[in-house]
């Protein structure tokens, strides 16, 4: 594969974490406000928001990061993010795995909304990184099968 393929890539990539990361920031703080205007504690929607404030946040962080060491790879380094991406798809089932055990722990054990409302906003946040992580291995591994299927069709063409 092409370095300035896998730069592209990975810059797509990060713009998509940083509008999914201003989203949630957004909407994080919309559900506060409103809580805050109707004078109402709804603890399922406040926890709820407060994910979605803290994930955002952190994912914020993160594209601030991985923008400043956005770099042209060589196959060690090509090789390197694969790993780190796959890796992350782990991560991100295990978010998932986390958020389902908080919620369903905090509504059958203790009854709490505010429990509930924490796990969902684990749930739907590590679902999102899980979706964007494996569609940049998808387009890796898409980029990589035509860098290598590109000489062979060339050659028979000719």
């Amino acid at each position: 594969m092409y370095a300035d393929t896998l730069f592209a890539l990975e810059r797509g990539h990060l713009i998509r974490l940083g509008l999914w990361a201003g989203a949630s920031l957004i909407a994080g703080v919309l559900i506060l406000l409103v809580l805050h205007r109707r004078k109402n504690n709804a603890p399922f929607l406040k926890h709820f928001s407060i994910q979605m404030l803290a994930w955002g946040g952190i994912d914020l962080a993160l594209v601030a990061w991985g923008w400043r060491a956005l770099a042209y790879r060589d196959y060690g380094g090509s090789v390197q993010l694969h790993q780190f991406v796959w890796l992350n798809i782990g991560l991100d089932a295990g978010y998932v795995a986390v958020g389902i055990t908080l919620a369903v722990t905090g509504w059958v054990l203790a009854k709490r909304l505010s429990v509930l409302g924490a796990g969902v906003g684990v749930i739907v946040q590590g679902f999102a990184l899980f979706v964007l992580d494996l569609r940049l291995l998808t387009m890796i591994e898409s980029a990589r099968i035509a860098s290598i299927a590109a000489p062979v069709t060339r050659w028979l063409a000719s």
